[in-house]
């Protein structure tokens, strides 16, 4: 039987900081008191991706419930604020500034979305607050050398730029191809995406042909006819969740048979059940990459989902509740570190990059030397649909490939 491999997908009132920021000017104790830690963030829990948000924060939000209720860390519990943005950047960057300036967050726990984590990037690094993982992949989020406020970012998810490398890499691999299709938006992900995949297409040789599409198209036919009769040998579709099933719709109706490349963000059953026809038809494969395992190699569950499961059972196979859980996981990391030692900015910071802080479901980041890139071990799973046109439906990613580094996937 296959192993099922889930993943992920996808963010002051500081008076002590001088004008021009930095977090050696003086050191900030915000949102912490002797006995409680407020930290928060705005996500989409209404709207089109209400689907992604709500599972997200429940996941942050039990995982904060299970160490409060084991004490705390330190002595303090972790209170988690909330608000919904609708996955929208203006607002976003509204409730973000009211995170941090009115309720006076301590940090920012998974931060939430491209549009809002673009829209206030600059102004949480001029700040220098703590921010724990991204649930987005943008360019932006990518440094090897942070310094100063920068150094306060934390993504934990793949980079967009690197998962775009990976995706040419493994369409090369699988299909032998030597010319491949790309439909990607307009906006940070699909242009990030673009980003790597030029870049690997011009090492290997590849020829592009690409589409540009807006986020918010609801008809992508004219891109999806231009590319099938380019006669490619696959399709990278570089979007997120809604505009990803709208493109590959198109590429259905346009009687596409390349097979699909998608991003690590669209993988959760959700998404397949939205596509549940044209992936059972077989008219062509969906994959898409995956960078979080829930089984051991003996093909038993790991302990790091075992305890996930049993804490949100209404989400156990939630991808998206468990890139909440592992965002909360990977700040308790931090407060752990910093123990019953002062707790400020800088005393957190120093605690995140003075080792690799372990992924619960698998693998490691780093963070030490500025080093702000992400996971970069990335597998392949396929959308599979079992018992179609039944009562029984049952909508899977199954692993296609294993976890490896990029290095070793694009030698």
């Amino acid at each position: 039987m296959k192993k099922i491999l889930l993943f992920l997908v996808m963010v002051g009132g500081i008076f002590t900081l001088a004008a021009c920021g930095g977090l050696e000017e003086e050191e900030t104790v915000q949102g912490v008191t002797e006995d409680s830690i407020l930290v928060g963030n705005t996500a989409a829990t209404s709207g089109g991706f209400a689907d992604v948000g709500q599972p997200f924060n429940a996941a942050i939000q039990a995982y904060f419930d299970m160490v409060n209720e084991d004490g705390g860390v330190a002595g303090r519990t972790i209170n988690f604020e909330h608000y919904d943005d609708e996955f929208d950047g203006s607002q976003g960057q509204t409730f973000t500034e009211r995170l941090v300036e009115d309720d006076e967050v301590f940090a920012l726990v998974g931060h939430f979305g491209t549009p809002t984590v673009g829209a206030t990037l600059d102004y949480l690094t001029e700040k220098g607050i703590p921010q724990v993982y991204y649930a987005t992949g943008i360019s932006a989020l990518f440094n090897q050398d942070a310094e100063g406020g920068e150094r306060a970012s934390f993504p934990v998810q793949p980079i967009y730029d690197a998962e775009g490398e990976v995706m040419v890499a493994r369409a090369y691999a699988e299909e032998n191809a030597e010319k491949i299709g790309v439909i990607y938006t307009n906006a940070d992900d699909g242009k990030g995406m673009l980003n790597g995949i030029e870049l690997r297409a011009e090492a290997l040789g590849i020829e592009l042909v690409t589409q540009q599409v807006a986020s918010d198209a609801t008809d992508m036919s004219s891109a999806a006819i231009a590319i099938e009769s380019e006669g490619v040998d696959a399709v990278i579709v570089a979007a997120n969740q809604v505009p990803a099933q709208v493109a590959i719709k198109a590429l259905y109706n346009a009687d596409s048979t390349a097979n699909v490349y998608t991003s690590y963000v669209n993988a959760a059953a959700s998404f397949i059940e939205n596509l549940s026809a044209e992936i059972a038809s077989g008219q062509f494969k969906v994959y898409a990459s995956a960078w979080v395992s829930i089984f051991n190699e003996d093909g038993s569950l790991n302990d790091g989902y075992s305890l996930f499961a049993e804490q949100v059972p209404d989400y156990a196979s939630n991808a998206y509740a468990m890139a909440g859980w592992i965002a909360a996981h990977f700040f308790v990391e931090g407060l752990k570190r910093v123990g019953e030692d002062e707790l400020t900015w800088e005393t957190y910071i120093d605690a995140m990059e003075e080792s690799p802080v372990d992924n619960p479901m698998g693998g490691i980041v780093t963070y030490s030397d500025g080093l702000r890139v992400g996971t970069q071990s990335m597998a392949l799973t396929e959308a599979t649909v079992t018992d179609y046109d039944t009562d029984d439906e049952a909508y899977n990613w199954v692993d296609f490939r294993p976890i490896e580094t990029i290095d070793s996937i694009l030698e």
